[in-house]
């Protein structure tokens, strides 16, 4: 399950093929690599999806749609590893449009509650409808009859529909992996009910957070004449019989055994004592890994350490903050601003606090491999996780999954999807500069039992809810429909615990249904 794809032997394989279970996501599972000298090849793309599926492709002559990463570059299809793999091209002009722009620039602030203002254009629009089209089409090229079909995102959305009205024998589900917002947010948009249909599409939605799967119930009602129960939408078609559809949240998580296994190799604890000294050995290492993105409150963070640091509460030979952000989408101009201002803010803190010895933060505008990660985590004190908004952040379970001493404390954004489940660490608003820097002082004080306690139940949670039981409760569902619509149906679906949510799920689908 967790061999990396190197760089592989490929076999072209024909259109014809017919595959019983296809992932359609934006990326490929691997990435297009050319060396120095010219040579091509392919390598695994990092990421829990990839680890989550990698066996169930095998398992069940799998397909996997996406795009290869890189503009204008046109592949044939080819088998990598045990699963077929599907490249669909994008032009520059389709990167530039339905990418960076509807994508990224329309539909990801808006999601995000308006953090950064969105921006419409019809042309991205135009440009988002007809890459979702060439997605549906690869899909149902290679689904074979009463294939089951995942959709993966929020760059796809009208690919449920799409595969719907093409090939209605499939079983169709959608994941989004971001919040999915409130009506007066999510009204805004020019083309909102079209994106509320082509979600429709689906037999299964899955959101994050139950707060989101009711967000996009309640946007059913308002533009459609769709009716909704509990989880279950009633979806009538002219000319077709009403369908039920499900929507819900399946929480995402991580490969928790592989990053506690990771954490536990000497050479990876022996890089965290050396990431310690490097930095000075101070009492105290804080700790935030975020993409370089607005939604993740990097800027509130530096402004709550800079405040601590001014008001003498705490001292930097005491307090260190390592921050790690990640370059994302470089060509957006929210995010080249954002980058500015941060590097900026991060010189301005250690241009006034810093000494010889120790520096007030240590940053760093580069992704790590899982490795380096791994000691990083094990290295710090206290990790902040101070989202605006997030659907997940699996970062934060990572560094749970990492901490097999039951030491560390977890500083969390009630506004990341992880706070439903990750009920043990210090929850905090982080508009509230005040208050996060309260919660602060408090990691940095907070005695070893209490540490130990509240680890050892995130850790508990985090190992048990893995990224696995996330992939199987999903397919169950999925399973239900196929199998026996009437249970799948009838799953009772909001939960105050998300958590129990998932165990209901599997409970309730009927056993011996294959996929």
């Amino acid at each position: 399950m967790n061999a990396p794809l190197e760089s592989s032997e490929t076999s072209t394989a024909g259109n014809a093929a017919e595959y019983d279970f296809v992932v359609v996501s934006n990326r490929l599972p691997v990435d297009h690599v050319v060396d120095d000298d010219g040579a091509t090849s392919w390598k695994a793309s990092p990421g829990g999806l990839v680890t989550a599926l990698e066996p169930i492709m095998r398992s069940n002559d799998g397909a996997w749609v996406g795009w290869a990463g890189r503009p204008d570059l046109d592949i044939a299809p080819f088998d990598n590893d045990g699963i077929h793999i599907v490249p669909v091209p994008l032009s520059a002009e389709d990167v530039e449009n339905y990418y960076e722009g509807f994508s990224n620039d329309t539909l990801w602030p808006l999601y995000h509650d308006v953090i950064a203002p969105p921006t419409y254009h019809r042309e991205w629009w135009e440009s988002y409808v007809a890459v979702n089209q060439r997605f549906a089409d690869a899909a149902a090229a290679v689904s074979a009859e009463g294939a089951v079909v995942w959709v993966q995102d929020y760059q796809l959305q009208l690919v449920p529909k799409m595969l719907r009205d093409k090939r209605p024998d499939l079983t169709i589900g959608f994941f989004n992996h971001i919040p999915f917002p409130p009506y007066g947010i999510y009204s805004q948009l020019p083309w909102r009910a079209a994106i509320i249909e082509g979600l429709l599409g689906a037999d299964v939605i899955g959101f994050q957070r139950v707060a989101d799967a009711s967000n996009f119930a309640r946007a059913v009602r308002r533009l459609t004449t769709s009716t909704t129960k509990t989880t279950t939408i009633e979806v009538a078609s002219p000319g077709r019989a009403t369908r039920r559809v499900i929507a819900k949240a399946f929480p995402i998580s991580i490969d928790s055994r592989s990053f506690e296994e990771l954490a536990r190799q000497p050479h990876i604890q022996a890089r965290a004592r050396e990431i310690r000294e490097g930095l000075g050995n101070p009492k105290t290492i804080m700790l935030g890994v975020d993409r370089l993105d607005y939604t993740k409150g990097i800027g509130h963070r530096l402004k709550a350490y800079g405040e601590l640091l001014a008001d003498g509460r705490i001292k930097v030979e005491d307090v260190t903050l390592v921050q790690v952000a990640s370059p994302s989408r470089e060509r957006v101009q929210a995010y080249m601003d954002l980058r500015d201002e941060i590097e900026l803010t991060v010189g301005r803190i250690n241009g006034d606090f810093a000494t010889m010895s120790h520096t007030a933060i240590s940053y760093h505008h580069h992704g790590y491999p899982r490795e380096e990660m791994a000691a990083l985590y094990l290295a710090a004190d206290i990790m902040l996780v101070t989202a605006l908004r997030d659907g997940m952040n699996l970062v934060a379970k990572e560094y749970v999954a990492a901490r097999f001493d039951d030491d560390g404390v977890l500083i969390l954004s009630e506004f990341a999807g992880a706070s439903d489940e990750l009920k043990r660490a210090l929850r905090i608003n982080p508009h509230d500069i005040d208050g996060l820097k309260e919660i602060i002082l408090q990691a940095i004080s907070m005695p070893k039992r209490e540490r130990a306690a509240r680890m050892r139940s995130l850790r508990k949670r985090v190992l048990e809810y893995d990224v696995s039981r996330w992939s199987t409760a999903f397919l169950s569902a999925l399973a239900g429909v196929r199998g026996d619509r009437d249970t799948a149906e009838s799953i009772d679906l909001i939960d105050d615990d998300p958590l129990g949510d998932l165990e209901w799920t599997v409970e309730r689908v009927p056993r011996g249904t294959e996929l």
